[in-house]
């Protein structure tokens, strides 16, 4: 009876043995399913990859067209800054005249007349070169106020002339090819208020205050 027993256990301990090992193989299926479930078919790897490719070319080409537009830029204004800075030459001629001009101790006198002259010669031959370099002095007297050209730096009363037209040019400003190098400095004109309109805003200010 004690050995039936014992031989009943053991059998039973068999089982569960062989029992064990089917089991952890079925985990183990499972998660190789798992693990090939999340694995994408060829079909998706190679569309991925070409998706890729893709995009790897087209920021080549985005970097190709920056760089090729960079290059021609630094081509076509690649002196800019130079001629912005030689400018002030320009200026410091113009300076120069008008300092020798209003001098009471040299006026009239021949001397200053040829110093004039080689003054404007010099500075014919520099808008010269500019010019040949692509750099032109904006209009600005007469022509209408344009903020992307012109700065306005004062107004002047001249009923003769459109409100927001350029009277005076105070400093010259140029244009380099399609670039604005610098704008010219005006003063435009402005209509004149008549002593009928003074007093009137004159009274409407007073009254104003009154009331306040």
């Amino acid at each position: 009876m004690e050995n039936e027993e014992l031989q009943n256990k053991e059998n039973k301990n068999l089982k569960d043995e062989n029992s064990e090992p089917s089991k952890d193989k079925q985990g183990s299926e499972e998660t190789e399913k798992i693990e090939e479930g999340e694995q994408l078919s060829p079909e998706d790897e190679i569309s991925s990859l070409k998706d890729k490719v893709a995009r790897t070319f087209a920021e080549m080409e985005n970097q190709r067209r920056r760089f090729e537009k960079e290059k021609d830029e630094a081509f076509e204004y690649g002196g800019f800054s130079f001629a912005k800075e030689t400018l002030n030459l320009l200026d410091n001629l113009e300076r120069s005249k008008q300092t020798l001009e209003s001098d009471e101790t040299i006026k009239d006198k021949d001397a200053l007349k040829k110093l004039i002259e080689h003054i404007d010669i010099i500075n014919k031959d520099m808008i010269s070169i500019f010019k040949k370099n692509n750099i032109e002095p904006i209009k600005a007297i007469n022509e209408k106020l344009d903020p992307n050209l012109h700065q306005a730096m004062m107004e002047v009363e001249d009923d003769t002339k459109d409100q927001g037209t350029i009277v005076q040019e105070i400093q010259k400003g140029f244009m380099m090819k399609d670039r604005l190098l610098r704008p010219s400095l005006v003063a435009v004109s402005k209509k004149k208020i008549d002593d009928k309109q003074n007093k009137q805003k004159n009274q409407e200010n007073v009254e104003k205050e009154a009331k306040n």
